[in-house]
């Protein structure tokens, strides 16, 4: 099931109607420019009673106590099953389905915890669900689209012909919210001085462990890196190494059979993981911009450059 259709069965014959004429508008225009503090109160009483009623919902108790922790453990819950008895819980298009209901007061938890430990501020939009949190960060200021994330987050998980990746809610929030939030310089340099960190040619997870041990062995624990097996799927056929901020992030890039893939490491181990689709033509290539990062590819073809912050967003 993908995003879009659980988008229109669901919500769209809720929109009023000048919101289903132009989406677009809907999702831009201030529904609260007054900044009324009793319409705000309405996204948090919606918070509260999702705190109170997905235990139940779900028959897990994630303990939703507002912090960023919460939104994972929330996250490991939205399963594929769940998802299809709530759908089944209601009739589809009204107030009384249970996905529905679950995703409304969802948003507005996540934006909460977003207001609460980020200093982010609410945009209001007609419907309330639509609703963004404004937030800035060493990214720059932004919308964080709340309401599209869950969708994203329940629907399935692209096909391999699709070409797509498919992350959940709490891949969501650590990327565009912990992660741009976070102060990198307070982490504790991995190793002092330059090193030459050279290209790994023959790619095997053992031949991996024994790099590290040869040129970084203060890495001593990997963490929760890929599983021998895992690696071995991806197919990689290099692996280039990038010491960034001070030493503070161990950057590994390879190229495998699928495309890019990038390791963040840190002084506890491995932090997180990114992948990009791309052409084998020209090879992909990273380059480190003092505190950003540039990833050139292409990718059908056609060029691309993404460029993030050098701890991994």
């Amino acid at each position: 099931m993908h995003a879009d259709q659980l988008f229109r069965s669901l919500f769209l014959p809720l929109y009023p109607a000048a919101a289903k004429d132009d989406l677009a508008r809907a999702r831009t225009v201030d529904a609260n420019p007054a900044k009324n503090p009793a319409l705000l109160a309405h996204l948090g009483d919606a918070a509260e009673r999702f705190a109170v009623l997905f235990p139940k919902l779900a028959g897990e108790d994630p303990n939703l106590d507002f912090s960023d922790a919460s939104v994972h453990r929330l996250s490991r819950l939205l399963t594929a099953e769940r998802r299809d008895a709530w759908l089944a819980s209601g009739a589809e298009g009204t107030a009384d389905n249970a996905l529905f209901n679950l995703v409304v007061h969802g948003a507005a938890y996540v934006g909460a915890c977003i207001v609460k430990n980020h200093g982010g501020t609410w945009a209001m939009r007609n419907p309330m669900w639509e609703s963004l949190v404004t937030l800035s960060s060493r990214a720059g200021t932004g919308d964080v689209p709340l309401f599209h994330w869950w969708l994203k987050s329940l629907a399935d998980a692209p096909s391999k012909d699709e070409h797509s990746s498919h992350a959940s809610l709490a891949d969501r929030y650590r990327a565009n919210v912990e992660v741009p939030r976070s102060k990198p310089e307070d982490l504790p340099p991995i190793f002092t001085g330059e090193r030459k960190l050279p290209r790994i040619t023959k790619v095997r997870y053992d031949v991996f462990y024994k790099y590290l041990k040869a040129h970084v062995p203060e890495l001593r624990d990997l963490g929760d890196f890929p599983s021998p097996e895992r690696f071995e799927e991806l197919g990689l056929k290099w692996l280039d190494v990038h010491a960034l901020g001070e030493n503070r992030v161990l950057l590994v890039v390879g190229f495998g059979k699928s495309g890019l893939h990038l390791f963040f490491f840190t002084s506890a181990g491995f932090d997180k993981a990114l992948y990009y689709p791309a052409d084998a033509f020209p090879e992909p290539l990273v380059r480190p911009r003092g505190d950003k990062l540039e990833v050139h590819l292409a990718v059908g073809e056609k060029p691309m450059v993404h460029e993030m912050l050098y701890w991994g967003i």
